[in-house]
């Protein structure tokens, strides 16, 4: 059942938005209108077209599949299989935008990769992560019931090496009365664990800290245009550097790639040749210029024919 949903102004001026076709931008916000309290939506082409293009009946059910593959990209829908094999998407960031007045208990399945519930670490299948198994109960070492955790007050030469000294601190209850002490960290003890927020080091062309994302790419090459290109043209080229980048493609890389194609006008699907082209490509020899001279033996240079 459709609902009155809320469309901020700010909209118009979302990069988001702006990444995606116009049709892709429709669709998106015929969604806010016929998702449910939560957000949540069946994730069939043909449903959806029957909701919001009846009286465009030129914006097949396949045209609106390619709406949801650009939304997808683009990261404002999540698209998600059930537990009974049917295919749901939700609205990445409805809670922040929608303000549901007394909300309705959604009858569709959560989303595995944003609707965990709160307090409960993410399945495994959603984040692509596989959590250790327990030892079984009596069989933990000593030193493996001690908490690890970095010193709360490190010294500067500490903070400046990354990590905390064997400093013991606890927590302390009403009235500076002990509730529990935390074990101090060494070094020493083992090694430590990778910051989840950090970025791993090796590939060829591993990204630059100050990453960009596919939208803003896109948005600087249809700046950089003398007239906008057709939506299906930067709908295109959007969803080929986002492969790029998730292979780790550097953002200076596809720079180059994106101005090689807006010099040449090709098709958006050159545009991973281009780039391997900006990468690896070598520069060719110079050539050498000579200025023509009279030769100062003229039989020897005409074999006498003159």
């Amino acid at each position: 059942m459709a609902r009155i949903r809320t469309i901020k102004p700010e909209a118009f001026v979302s990069e988001s938005l702006a990444a995606v076709s116009l049709t892709a931008e429709r669709t998106f916000l015929g969604l806010l209108t016929q998702a449910d309290d939560q957000g949540r939506h069946r994730d069939h082409a043909a449903i959806i077209a029957g909701q919001l293009w009846v009286l465009r009946p030129e914006h097949t059910p396949t045209d609106v599949e390619t709406d949801l593959a650009q939304l997808a990209d683009a990261e404002l829908i999540c698209r998600y299989k059930g537990p009974d094999d049917k295919r749901y998407l939700h609205i990445v960031t409805w809670s922040r935008h929608q303000k549901i007045n007394r909300p309705s208990k959604s009858r569709l399945p959560a989303c595995p990769h944003h609707d965990s519930p709160a307090g409960a670490p993410p399945s495994a299948a959603g984040v692509g992560v596989t959590e250790p198994s327990l030892p079984p109960h009596g069989t933990l070492r000593e030193d493996a019931r001690e908490m690890r955790v970095p010193a709360l007050n490190p010294s500067a030469d500490d903070e400046a090496a990354g990590q905390g000294g064997c400093t013991e601190s606890s927590m302390r209850g009403h009235g500076g009365l002990p509730v529990s002490t935390v074990k101090p960290h060494c070094p020493d003890l083992g090694p430590r664990i990778m910051d989840l927020g950090s970025t791993p080091s090796g590939g060829s062309s591993a990204p630059a800290p100050d990453t960009v994302s596919a939208k803003q790419l896109i948005a600087e090459y249809a700046a950089a245009c003398a007239h906008r290109p057709p939506k299906d043209v930067l709908g295109h080229l959007g969803r080929e550097v986002h492969k790029l980048l998730g292979e780790g493609i550097a953002p200076a890389h596809i720079r180059a790639g994106l101005e090689r194609h807006r010099t040449k006008g090709l098709h958006p699907s050159t545009l991973p040749s281009l780039v391997h082209e900006a990468m690896n490509a070598t520069p060719s020899a110079a050539v050498v210029h000579r200025p023509w001279t009279n030769p100062t033996d003229v039989d020897a240079a005409y074999g006498g024919e003159l």
